[in-house]
C-alpha cells in the first residue's frame, strides 16, 4: 500500500497532540513515549483501514486510548519485582514427589492392621466422628481412639516420620501457599 505524502505530513503533525494526550493519561514521560510509539506502530500497520478525509486526530486517538487501557489491563496481572525478591521465594514441587509420597502411604496404609485401618479412615478420610465410627465399628469410643491413635503411630514408623510431622512438602512451599497435605486425614495422621 502507498501512502500519500499528505497523509504522512499530517500523521507526523499529530505527534505532539499524541504526546500531550499520553503523557495526561499515563503521568510519566517515558510510558507516555511507549504508549506514543505504540501507536503510531498500530496506525501505520492499519492504515489501510483510514480512509484519508476522515478525521485522522480522532482515529490516532482511540487507537491510544485503546493501547493505554489494554496495556493497563495487561498489568493487573503483573507483579513488580525489581529486586528478585518474590522469585525467590517462589517455589514449585517435582510433580513426581506427590505421586511417589502418595504410592508410599497407600503401601503405609496397607501394612497397618485393618481395625486400625478402617478406624482412621472413617474419622480422618470420612470425616465421621468417633461416636459415629464406634456405632460403625461396633465397638467402644475408647476403642475407636484407641485404634486411630494406634494407626497414627504405625503410619509414622512405616513412612520413617516423626510423629507424623513430616507429611507434606517443605515449609518452604507452605509459605507460598501450598498446603501441606490436603483433606481430613491429614489433620488426623498429624495429631
Amino acid at each position: 500500500m502507498t501512502v500519500s505524502a499528505s497523509l504522512r505530513k499530517d500523521l507526523l503533525e499529530q505527534i505532539p497532540n499524541l504526546r500531550a494526550f499520553a503523557h495526561s493519561l499515563c503521568g510519566n514521560g517515558d510510558e507516555a513515549d511507549d504508549l506514543v510509539q505504540e501507536t503510531l506502530m498500530r496506525a501505520w500497520a492499519n492504515l489501510a483501514s483510514f480512509r484519508e478525509g476522515t478525521n485522522l486526530r480522532a482515529w490516532l486517538f482511540t487507537i491510544l486510548r485503546n493501547a493505554f487501557y489494554s496495556s493497563r489491563r495487561r498489568r493487573r496481572n503483573e507483579t513488580s519485582d525489581y529486586d528478585g525478591q518474590a522469585a525467590d521465594r517462589l517455589v514449585v514441587l517435582p510433580s513426581q514427589d506427590r505421586h511417589m509420597d502418595l504410592e508410599d502411604f497407600r503401601k503405609a496404609l496397607a501394612g497397618i492392621p485393618e481395625e486400625q485401618r478402617e478406624a482412621l479412615i472413617l474419622i480422618g478420610a470420612s470425616g465421621f466422628s468417633y461416636e459415629e465410627a464406634a456405632g460403625i465399628c461396633g465397638c467402644a469410643i475408647g476403642t475407636v481412639k484407641s485404634r486411630v491413635s494406634r494407626a497414627r503411630r504405625r503410619l509414622a514408623e512405616l513412612l520413617s516420620m516423626e510423629e507424623g510431622g513430616d507429611f507434606g512438602p517443605s515449609s518452604a512451599a507452605e509459605t507460598v501457599g501450598e498446603p501441606a497435605v490436603t483433606g481430613d486425614l491429614a489433620v488426623h495422621l498429624r495429631k
